[in-house]
């Protein structure tokens, strides 16, 4: 199911158990059921300011123990907050391991819902952030933390 974003198009995918991919690149292949109307819907909330959490399941189907560790420990943080690679590592149990947790966010198949973008440098800065060739990534990780009032 394709879905337009305030800075352009992303795409979502489901299963039978929940959602399992949100792609800033176009899908293939791609189920539309319940579960990505249901996420559709609360995605479109969230890009209105109308929506702080989601409730859609959700059906990880890929990763390693780490990476889902990781992504795990990013639905912890709050809406309209930050924190650091660093801050991960540490609730991951790795405090050496910030540019792991950099390629698990690198890897996570359903950004904003996981909230991947709301991790940056421990300098206060943008860094990278999963998006396609035809976008930059860093203006939707902007365009994200500008969405939840998030000034760095």
């Amino acid at each position: 199911m394709k879905l337009q974003a305030p800075f352009g198009p992303i795409w979502l995918d489901a299963n039978e158990y929940g959602l399992t991919k949100i792609s800033f690149e176009e899908l293939d292949e791609h189920q539309c059921n319940s579960f990505t109307k249901q996420a559709a819907d609360e995605l479109t909330d969230y890009f209105l300011g109308k929506r702080t959490t989601f409730t859609v399941p959700l059906s990880i189907q890929t990763g390693t123990v780490f990476q889902r560790n990781v992504w795990q420990a990013l639905t912890q943080i709050p809406y309209g907050t930050f924190c650091t690679y660093l801050d991960i590592a540490n609730a991951v149990g790795s405090p050496k391991a910030s540019r792991a947790i950099g390629q698990a966010n690198s890897k996570n198949p359903i950004p904003i819902i996981i909230p991947c973008h709301r991790v940056i440098g421990k300098n206060g800065q943008l860094t990278g952030y999963l998006g396609s060739a035809e976008q930059d990534g860093l203006l939707i990780k902007k365009s994200l933390l500008d969405i939840e009032q998030i000034t760095l």
